[in-house]
């Protein structure tokens, strides 16, 4: 009786913990965000800073708030950073058509809504997506174009996909029921197991510095709540299978990845990069989906890619 007692509070205590967490993590998303009636539906979104319009499409488990911090992590000062939740994350619905090609003119309707006549579009991960097909169906729009971790298309896409639906059966079941409590547990029971799933090896995070390490575990929390995501995690489950028009691209484009990201974005960005005139391609050795520890040339590369194409002013 007494063993039975034990596990009661220690489940108690657990779950008080659990409770605690997911209410700040819902308290996190429900502010900070506006909704715009666009003339293709409600669209939730944030807007920082100030300066030239930046359009920030977050990836696969985002939203407003991923938006908000990949900018942060990629951009110096000088921007205003517009960062819509996509179809299915937090306070945006799931309309009929979740395609891509839906999704940016989704992004175009919230830039009319706002007066924004151009913008640099940084597209994230699965957020690349909709910005390509952005910067393809309105090239007036789109300034220049950065694709960080690109999860666009592949010849060997459905092949990938079922590849990775095998390693995570587990995992994707999880995402799939929008399980908010099996999601923290694994966090805190087997982190390496969420690390693989945001395309990161757990040995390069146990190589990094305290700083990066904890950059890397603030990303799986912000997952939180999974309930909330899970709609639009879904729709981003779902692989590219028709070749985008690449080379009818006209944007400046500068493609970031790197070689052992688990998500595979290398050969989508080399692909990308063959087709695209004049696009540019920076490629890291070994630093996973997030690109760990490399946040300071990430932003100087993007940097050096505003200034060429004259976007931004020269550093002294």
């Amino acid at each position: 009786m007494a063993v039975g007692l034990a596990l009661i509070g220690a489940g108690a205590l657990v779950y008080a913990r659990y409770s605690a967490d997911m209410q700040v993590a819902r308290a996190t998303v429900a502010q900070g965000a506006s909704v715009a009636q666009t003339a293709t539906g409600p669209i939730q979104y944030a807007v920082e800073g100030t300066g030239s319009p930046m359009l920030s499409i977050h990836g696969a488990g985002g939203g407003f708030d991923q938006g908000l911090a990949n900018a942060g992590s990629m951009l110096g000062p000088g921007f205003q950073i517009i960062a819509p939740s996509r179809f299915g994350y937090l306070g945006t619905p799931v309309p009929g058509d979740v395609s891509a090609a839906s999704q940016a003119e989704a992004h175009v309707a919230l830039l009319n809504e706002l007066g924004v006549e151009e913008a640099i579009v940084l597209g994230t991960s699965a957020g690349t997506r909709s910005a390509l097909e952005l910067a393809l169906r309105h090239p007036d729009r789109v300034s220049a174009l950065i694709l960080v971790v690109p999860a666009t298309y592949v010849p060997d896409a459905a092949q990938q996909q079922v590849q990775r639906e095998t390693e995570f059966s587990a995992v994707l079941w999880l995402v799939n029921a929008g399980a908010d409590f099996a999601w923290w547990t694994l966090e805190h029971i087997s982190p390496d197991t969420l690390m693989r799933f945001i395309g990161v090896p757990p040995e390069v995070v146990r190589a990094a510095s305290a700083e990066e390490r904890e950059e890397v575990f603030a990303m799986i929390r912000s997952i939180e709540p999974l309930s909330a995501r899970f709609a639009g995690i879904n729709i981003d489950s779902q692989p590219v299978l028709t070749a985008p028009a690449l080379e009818q691209l006209s944007t400046p484009t500068l493609l970031v990845t790197a070689r052992d990201d688990l998500f595979n974005t290398y050969p989508a960005a080399e692909y990308a990069a063959d087709r695209i005139p004049g696009a540019r391609l920076v490629v890291f050795d070994e630093e996973g989906h997030l690109l760990v520890g490399h946040s300071e040339q990430v932003r100087s590369k993007i940097r050096q890619f505003l200034e060429a194409a004259g976007l931004v002013q020269r550093e002294d």
